[in-house]
Formats: C-alpha cells, sequence, structure tokens
C-alpha cells in the first residue's frame, strides 16, 4: 500500500501569522495563536497548522542553516474575525494535496519528508503552494512516540 495518498482539501477561514526566523519558532508562535482565538470569541474548527514555504529540500536546509524560514502559523476558525498586530483572518486555499502522515517525535518529521519527497520525484509530482503541518494532537498531552503530524502538499 502507498504510504502517500492524493485528497481533496477545501479552503479554510483561519487566523494566522506570517514571520521570518527558525523553524521551532513554530512551537513559540502557537500558543499566541492559541490565546488570540480564545480571548476574542472565535472558535477552533480543525486543529493548528504551520505552512512551511521553502518548497525544496535544498530551500528547507538553506532556512535551517541561517534560521530565517518563512513562517506562517494558522488556526482554523469560525466566528467573527479579529485581527490584530501581525495577527491576521484570511482564507487558506484549498485544491489536490499530497498527504503523508507523520508519527512519533517532532524531530524526526524530517524521515517523513524524506518519503514524501522520494515519493513526489517517483510520481513527477511538484508543489504548487506551501507544504501544511497539520498537528492532529497536543504534544502536552500524548508521549511523543504518539504525536500525529499530517503533512499536505498541494500539487
Amino acid at each position: 500500500m502507498e504510504e502517500v495518498s492524493i485528497i481533496d482539501v477545501g479552503p479554510l477561514n483561519v487566523v494566522g501569522t506570517r514571520r521570518t526566523g527558525a523553524y521551532h519558532d513554530v512551537a513559540m508562535v502557537l500558543p499566541e495563536l492559541f490565546i488570540h482565538v480564545s480571548s476574542n470569541g472565535m472558535q477552533m474548527t480543525g486543529p493548528p497548522i504551520y505552512l512551511c514555504h521553502e518548497l525544496t529540500m535544498e530551500e528547507v536546509e538553506r532556512a535551517m542553516r541561517e534560521n530565517d524560514a518563512d513562517l506562517e502559523v494558522a488556526i482554523p476558525v469560525t466566528g467573527k474575525f479579529v485581527e490584530k498586530g501581525d495577527i491576521k483572518a484570511y482564507k487558506i486555499p484549498g485544491g489536490k494535496m499530497a498527504k503523508i502522515v507523520h508519527k512519533g517525535p517532532y524531530d524526526r518529521v524530517g524521515e517523513t519528508y524524506g518519503r514524501l519527497f522520494e515519493w513526489m520525484g517517483r510520481t513527477g509530482k511538484k508543489a504548487k503552494g506551501p507544504f501544511r503541518e497539520i498537528y492532529q494532537n497536543d504534544p502536552g498531552k500524548v508521549p511523543p512516540e504518539e504525536i500525529l503530524t499530517e503533512i499536505n502538499v498541494p500539487i
């Protein structure tokens, strides 16, 4: 059975922010967004999402070395959309995606990306937009080996 599947994803209304920094900075941005959502009466409609704008392994490796990744973090929401500072309300487009799920500690997600890049190369698929990491559970509530990160890439 193929580890990567093709799915159709609908557009999402989100609040999010986009910054430049190290990939591990995503963990610091998420609490800001959670506080913004809960303190402004919005309701989460899905798990938080990190959008990776570096579309090749080479771009990811360079961003890792230089700590200047293009970080976009968003939470799907409903309700009255409230913007504040660099937290904006917008829509993430839907479309056809390649999907793979990483199970385990986040520091090993690179192995799953490697399998996804290999599949893309083998099948001739090209990324048509940012990769999406969808955090399916809370690493503070499950052991590291149970963390689930769904990775989608528009194709």
